[in-house]
């Protein structure tokens, strides 16, 4: 066919068939397959036309590789190049009924079958490859889109920033071919399979959607709690009994995390006790405690109240609960001196948790009484961060004067008559997190902060101090029924993976090894 096209003028030359190159061991195992190469199968294969294309307002589409990345012809937005130009160009870079597009620069490895004769012209960066009558282009398309070829493509790409797989390269890219009939039967076996897969997809995400909805009205229902108590129960007992089977994505465990917080907050994770100690009473003991070292200067009037609380609780501003600051952390300038001081990143409480691996060294002379050290206890609140992270907070545990903070970070410390714990976790749910956020501002959009005046006036509904360790304990055992849920999804994942890959492998296997393990 080649020799025929060549003596015609529609090609150039007759490239012959080569399989010198491949050992006989090499060659594949079905009786009547051989291998080859691309060039081989195909009359020819170039790419679109090196020259800076002209432009038009209409005229024939120019596509590129944004154009056919989902693999298929895209020509809802296309350049326009004129009819003049088209026509200059050779008759092997104007694609055709039954030629395949190959993506070659970025986003290369994409296969595109041409299914209709409207003329377009593809830029440089696609590969326009005329197999030959005789091969099966659906089969081709197949090959082109494996594995087999993808990680040859791979090797032959060359450039650092954005990889180009050379036409000489795809030209030597290794193929298994098969008898034409077996082609045929390939490809009916890939269409029928794939439209499995199709389907598969389209039950999964018809599950997953109606999933998703049950997941978003159950915690609404616990982040809107119902005023009936028992109707309220009825719902938080639904949500926790049936957690695995609502909750399948870590986005949705992080939403979980967040209602259980937002539950505590409320009053609504564990029952009051009347015989606690009110929360106005411990609200006046600690005043007592603090004495005159520090009166708080702010505090949070009946109709500034953010949300209904128990009558056992009572609403305080962050300056109520503290003994020591607001203060703000130092930045001296860092060193790579191994003796320096340690200062600790933003990145050290994002996360919520004081995590010790994030620091920096810096030059820094500062006493060891001076406050900028960190001692066990301390809370520290973020100053500036994204919109999504300023004001987070965490508790610094562990030994002192081992790191100072920087000025980024405002440190407090709370009053030991109550719940260090539950402060914080009353610092990090829902409702403060909405406050620090929406009260932050600063002339950088991508970095506002939060002063101390905002810092003090987080409303921090408090409980009795019996009821703050009851909640922390709850929060601590729901936050550990998370941290299993999330691991789970992990080896969920894994285990349907490799589920997948023995499925794959039994169905692929030879029939002659099946007919053996019957024996």
């Amino acid at each position: 066919e080649k020799t025929r096209l060549a003596k015609e003028g529609k090609i150039k030359r007759a490239d012959a068939v080569d399989i010198s190159r491949y050992r006989e061991d090499d060659r594949p195992n079905p009786p009547g397959w051989l291998y080859t190469d691309l060039k081989s199968l195909c009359t020819t294969i170039t790419d679109g036309d090196h020259l800076p294309p002209p432009k038009a307002d209409s005229g024939i589409p120019f596509l590129v590789i944004s154009n056919v990345r989902k693999k298929a012809l895209d020509f809802t937005e296309t350049r326009f190049v004129p009819i003049e130009y088209y026509q200059s160009l050779d008759q092997i870079r104007r694609p055709r009924t039954g030629d395949l597009l190959y993506t070659l620069v970025g986003s290369y490895g994409i296969p595109v079958i041409v299914r209709d004769d409207q003329p377009f012209c593809v830029q440089r960066h696609i590969g326009i490859l005329r197999p030959s009558q005789l091969i099966d282009v659906k089969f081709l398309a197949a090959i082109m889109e494996s594995m087999w070829v993808f990680s040859q493509a791979t090797n032959y790409a060359t450039g650092i920033a954005q990889k180009t797989v050379p036409l000489g390269g795809l030209r030597l890219i290794c193929i298994p071919l098969p008898p034409l009939a077996e082609q045929h039967r390939i490809v009916a076996k890939v269409d029928e399979l794939m439209a499995l897969c199709d389907r598969l997809a389209a039950a999964r995400m018809e599950r997953e959607t109606k999933r998703d909805r049950l997941t978003a009205a159950s915690l609404a229902r616990l982040n809107t709690p119902d005023p009936d108590p028992n109707i309220f129960a009825d719902h938080a007992r639904f949500a926790l009994d049936n957690l695995p089977a609502i909750t399948t994505r870590r986005d949705q465990v992080k939403q979980l995390r967040q209602t259980i917080l937002n539950l505590a907050v409320r009053g609504k994770l564990v029952p009051q006790n009347p015989n606690d100690e009110p929360a106005s009473v411990l609200l006046r003991r600690i005043g007592k405690d603090k004495g005159h070292t520090r009166r708080p200067a702010v505090a949070i009037s009946r109709d500034a109240e953010p949300f209904p609380i128990p009558e056992t609780w009572k609403w305080a501003a962050l300056d109520e609960l503290i003994i020591a600051g607001p203060q703000n952390g130092i930045s001296p300038k860092p060193t790579t001196r191994e003796d320096a001081a340690k200062a600790i990143t933003l990145t050290a409480t994002t996360s919520g948790i004081f995590n010790s691996s994030h620091f920096k060294r810096v030059e820094a002379e500062i006493s060891e009484d001076s406050d900028f050290w960190l001692a066990d206890g301390d809370l520290l609140f973020q100053r500036g961060n994204t919109r999504d992270y300023v004001g987070i907070a965490a508790i610094y545990e562990g030994p002192a004067k081992t790191f100072l903070f920087p000025d980024l970070i405002i440190k407090v410390r709370v009053s030991t008559l109550i719940s260090l714990r539950f402060i914080h976790m009353a610092s990090v749910s829902p409702p403060a997190r909405t406050f620090l956020s929406e009260n932050a501002s600063g002339a950088q959009a991508t970095m506002p902060k939060i002063n101390q005046t905002t810092l003090v006036s987080l409303p921090i509904p408090l409980p009795p101090l019996a009821e703050q360790h009851r909640i922390v304990a709850k929060v601590d055992e729901l936050m550990s029924l998370c941290d299993r849920l999330e691991t789970s999804l992990g080896v969920g994942d894994d285990t349907r993976s490799s589920l997948l890959d023995a499925l794959l492998a039994e169905a692929l296997a030879p029939a002659e090894t099946e007919l053996e393990a019957v024996e």
